[in-house]
């Protein structure tokens, strides 16, 4: 016999338990609505002159028309990938 009530705390915990984390739960996101994979933000970002964290944010923002969170979590994984 089956308990309802614990499979579908299994099925969350194992949903879950896949779902990116941190910054990386804003990609799917960030390229359903701005038509670019995160790849290519990645390139952007990295081509600026700029190096502080919210100058950049601001500039993904003026320049490309993001949003707030979305700039800042592009940011925030690009940084951490190039251990700054």
């Amino acid at each position: 016999m089956s308990c309802p009530r614990f499979r579908v705390v299994l099925e969350v915990i194992v949903s879950t338990a896949s779902a990116p984390k941190g910054p990386a739960s804003y990609f799917p996101s960030i390229e359903k609505k701005y038509g670019r994979p995160v790849s290519e933000w990645f390139e952007v970002i990295r081509s600026s002159p700029l190096d502080r964290h919210m100058e950049l944010v601001a500039w993904l923002k003026s320049e490309y028309g993001l949003g707030h969170g979305h700039a800042n979590a592009l940011v925030a994984a690009v940084r951490a990938e190039d251990g700054r």
